[in-house]
């Protein structure tokens, strides 16, 4: 398997995750296309992120929102749409990296989506995402789980 981090730090990754999150969420509400909205992040916001896990990212969440949604929807305590456009988000990038990147370990993703729904989300929701994302990861990392 390829090493997705070749070359790149730790704070590219988080910074990466953060734009992801206000990318995602200006899809959601604006419903510019992926490319529009890739285009303009890296245009407004340097060098200093990993730009390859943003678009792998982006892209894949724009082209399975449905499966991926369905991924997580089995642990809402309400339907996707009630979801705060935030949450919403930081769900659907936490099931991506669970399932598309293993490379990083279940607890460092789930702490990540964690502080960025402190950071971005309702006072509460970072403990909504906790719990979804620790849910998820049972059934998508539960080889790692057992290890």
């Amino acid at each position: 398997m390829a090493n997705h981090n070749a070359g790149v730090s730790v704070a590219q990754r988080k910074r990466a995750r953060d734009l992801l999150v206000q990318a995602l969420y200006q899809m959601q509400i604006g419903g510019a296309p992926v490319e529009q909205v890739e285009a303009e992040f890296r245009a407004d916001n340097g060098r200093k992120t990993d730009w390859d896990f943003f678009h792998d990212a982006i892209t894949y969440i724009a082209g399975n929102a449905e499966a991926v949604d369905k991924t997580y929807e089995l642990y809402l305590d309400r339907t996707v749409k009630q979801l705060d456009p935030i949450e919403y988000g930081i769900l659907r990038l936490g099931i991506y990296e669970l399932g598309q990147r293993i490379e990083v370990p279940f607890r460092v993703v789930i702490n990540e989506y964690v502080d960025l729904a402190k950071k971005y989300g309702a006072s509460e929701s970072h403990k909504f995402i906790n719990g979804v994302l620790d849910k998820a990861a049972r059934k998508l990392r539960a080889l790692e789980q057992r290890a």
